[in-house]
């Protein structure tokens, strides 16, 4: 385990992790937090009325960490209300996000709380490597732009999720749409709304994120309609529009996004 450094002059990072049946992953999830360089954290998890092994798993590792807590749904909710009740209830200057079968790397908070002060920004996110279900990396990468703007956001989802923090001090705390897809993506879009100013990107890969073949993200087919229901139901466009910005989105996709996609050996 990383050695820690002293917790003094920290702000207080709240890490926000919905649980649904994730007893193969949730053990590394959260070692990688426990990991952490920097000390001052804490983890709320959200089960979404898992049916399997994954709280009595997760109990056992955190019975004596305090900086851990578990709350538990006795009917599933999705994602978006996880994520928001655990948001009510966060007390940290900074609020961030990892889905129970993703990994930070150990100083991923270190290296991006101390990016954020020195460059006076209040919402960041970082690069990532992708791994497969048995943990293992798929020679991939997504480099974060340095900077992202409103507009470059609203035409696609620039930012992994499990790499975005945002100040909650000065936004204020952000609440995601209860929409079963893209919920992460309206956050974003909103926390650089509020900052009046670009996200800032740090081009370091601090997070791994598991590629899952059952996901709903791997259906990409499938999501052609969330990304219009995004468009249409979210913001508010009429279909005709929300069918012109569904396009935008699909030339974004494949023409301009793999451009920020690395493959390496």
């Amino acid at each position: 385990m990383t050695r820690p450094i002293k917790s003094i002059n920290q702000p207080l990072v709240s890490i926000i992790t919905p649980l649904y049946n994730s007893e193969r992953y949730i053990l590394e999830t959260i070692s990688s937090i426990q990991n952490q360089t920097y000390n001052n954290w804490e983890l709320i998890i959200i089960d979404d009325a898992s049916v399997d092994k994954s709280i009595l798993k997760a109990e056992k590792l955190i019975a004596n960490d305090s900086r851990i807590q578990i709350i538990k749904l006795l009917n599933n909710k999705g994602a978006a209300f996880c994520r928001n009740k655990a948001t009510e209830i966060a007390k940290g200057t900074y609020i961030a996000f990892i889905d129970s079968d993703d990994i930070w790397h150990p100083q991923k908070l270190e290296k991006q709380i101390d990016f954020m002060i020195k460059n006076k920004n209040s919402v960041s996110y970082t690069s990532y490597l992708k791994i497969n279900e048995k943990g293992q990396l798929l020679n991939k990468k997504v480099i974060a732009l340095k900077k992202l703007t409103y507009k470059k956001q609203y035409k696609n989802n620039y930012i992994g999720n499990l790499t975005g923090i945002y100040n909650a001090e000065k936004l204020g705390k952000i609440f995601a749409p209860n929409i079963r897809k893209r919920q992460d993506w309206a956050l974003w879009l909103e926390a650089i709304k509020r900052n009046k100013m670009p996200a800032f990107g740090l081009q370091k890969e601090l997070a791994f994120y598991r590629v899952r073949k059952k996901s709903i993200s791997a259906n990409k087919i499938n999501l052609l309609k969330y990304n219009y229901a995004f468009y249409n139901k979210h913001l508010g466009h009429s279909k005709i529009s929300s069918m012109f910005y569904l396009f935008r989105f699909l030339f974004e996709y494949f023409f301009i996004r793999p451009k920020q996609i690395r493959t390496y050996k």
